[in-house]
């Protein structure tokens, strides 16, 4: 075969004297071949560089061996999200090992559901991760109502039967509360993604949790719902520093906001972590290099990536799955912008 040609299943067939049907249900596995003929015809196979048409073994087996993970645009250049990038490439690393592909693909609101449709109608994908969750989420109506497989980054409202990845945000804002109540600080102020968000709903009921617990009222003046970027922050900063009586202590419910904060702080010539405290939640690379370093809580970012993908190629090849719903509880890493209220 050295002039370039593909090798056959016709090639093949002569080679070893058998039928071209055999051949093809030879190299599929199936079993009504005998051991040692498929043994044979394989090694035939492999020793003559015959390369399996991809296109024509997957219609066989009804994959494509593709998950799909669809980003609506105005938030799809999340590439500049640390922590998106790093869920991205635990779900992009563990989906390669186990010879799957990744397809990402954008559209706008408004088309949503027919790309969502549109990638089902032609089974261009085996299944799909769904990121950034709504308390009420069309995406996932969509998909259970088609019985089509996929898993969420993310809870919604109601107790529903969805396969599932999140973190307990409710928790980890929790902890920070206690630790700055602790520190002595009793006006604290929270900035806050789009509470449409289940991620950053569940973490606002940390907060409010918190100052519940420790006998704080609820300030509605301290409590700024915005977008999710540094700008976010560092606006939101401004306006609670313009407060007659601004808070001591600042809860962002990420570290983008929160980095945006602090640049607000230090650029009213406060400090960081003696005049205000401020704290993040995600841990991304970045937060341990800020000025000062920040307190956050810290979650696995490539780790859930991961734990996505599995769990969806799990459900794809029907194989066993052990928890169909997991969350995590993340832990608070202390650092230096947050100290003692000051007096």
């Amino acid at each position: 075969m050295g002039d370039g040609m593909a090798v056959t299943l016709k090639d093949i067939a002569e080679r070893v004297g058998k039928s071209v049907p055999t051949v093809s249900r030879a190299l599929g596995d199936f079993d009504d071949i005998s051991p040692k003929t498929r043994a044979e015809i394989q090694r035939v196979a492999r020793e003559m560089g015959y390369e399996p048409n991809i296109t024509a073994r997957n219609l066989q087996k009804q994959r494509t061996d593709t998950l799909s993970l669809i980003l609506p645009t105005p938030r799809a250049l999340r590439f500049s999200d640390p922590f998106f990038s790093e869920l991205l490439s635990g779900i992009v690393e563990y989906t390669a090992t186990q010879g799957f592909e990744l397809n990402i693909s954008t559209t706008t609101p408004e088309e949503e559901r027919e790309s969502y449709l549109k990638h089902m109608r032609g089974r261009r994908v085996d299944g799909f991760i769904i990121v950034r969750t709504q308390r009420k989420d069309p995406r996932i109506d969509l998909l259970e109502e088609h019985n089509y497989p996929f898993v969420a980054f993310g809870r919604v409202d109601g107790v529903r039967d969805f396969h599932f990845v999140d973190e307990d945000g409710t928790h980890g804002i929790r902890q920070l509360v206690d630790h700055l109540v602790g520190l002595g600080h009793t006006r604290l102020a929270c900035i806050a993604e789009p509470v449409s968000l289940t991620k950053s709903h569940l973490r606002v009921q940390g907060f409010l949790d918190g100052l519940a617990a420790h006998g704080l009222a609820f300030e509605p003046d301290l409590f700024v719902e915005t977008n999710f970027r540094q700008k976010s922050g560092y606006l939101a900063g401004q306006k609670l520093l313009g407060l007659e009586h601004p808070p001591t202590a600042i809860i962002a419910v990420n570290d983008l906001l929160a980095i945006g904060a602090m640049s607000a702080i230090q650029e009213a010539g406060l400090g960081v972590g003696r005049d205000i405290s401020v704290t993040g939640f995600d841990d991304i690379l970045l937060a341990e290099y800020t000025n000062p370093p920040l307190t956050t809580v810290h979650l696995p970012a490539s780790q859930f990536g991961a734990m996505l993908a599995e769990m969806l190629i799990r459900l794809i090849k029907g194989e066993p799955i052990d928890e169909k719903q997991i969350i995590v509880k993340p832990e608070m890493v202390v650092r230096q912008s947050t100290g003692p209220c000051p007096s």
